[in-house]
């Protein structure tokens, strides 16, 4: 098992007792110490409060993870940013309504709103679109205009 299949192991249950579910562990050298990054999610947008109840429940397990050893680290929890990729259904559920670019195995683009989902697919607009068939996609910012 590596280091960050044994941290993800260790606080797991501890991320998902607070309604949260871990997307990712990720451990970078920074110096002479180490930047653990847990990037944590839910169903709805997490808030401030939201992300320091799940930092003080996991920081806990990991001051005495042995897997960590001695050397010094900066924990940093986190959500999905808007630059990630949505690659599970839930992402796509948590969005529903906002502007999608989709890329497909075809090459074919499909720009639109996130509309309903099956177990299976999603409707972006007027096109249904099937997971399977995705390559990648991703959330579009969108500006409100000043004034309008």
């Amino acid at each position: 098992m590596t280091i960050i299949e044994e941290i993800a192991a260790a606080i797991t249950a501890s991320i998902e007792a607070t309604g949260n579910v871990l997307e990712e562990v990720t451990l970078t050298p920074e110096g002479s110490s180490k930047l653990l990054t847990i990037i944590v999610d839910n169903e709805n947008h997490l808030n401030l409060d939201q992300i320091t109840v799940v930092t003080k429940a996991i920081s806990e397990i990991l001051d005495t993870l042995e897997a960590l050893g001695e050397t010094p680290f900066t924990l940093e929890v986190t959500t999905p940013g808007l630059d990630r990729p949505l690659t599970l259904p839930r992402h796509w559920k948590k969005n529903h309504d906002r502007l999608v670019s989709v890329s497909l195995k075809d090459g074919t683009k499909v720009l639109g709103r996130i509309g309903s989902l099956t177990d299976t697919g999603v409707m972006v607009d007027d096109s249904s679109i099937d997971f399977a068939d995705i390559e990648r996609a991703m959330i579009e910012v969108e500006f409100k205009k000043v004034g309008a």
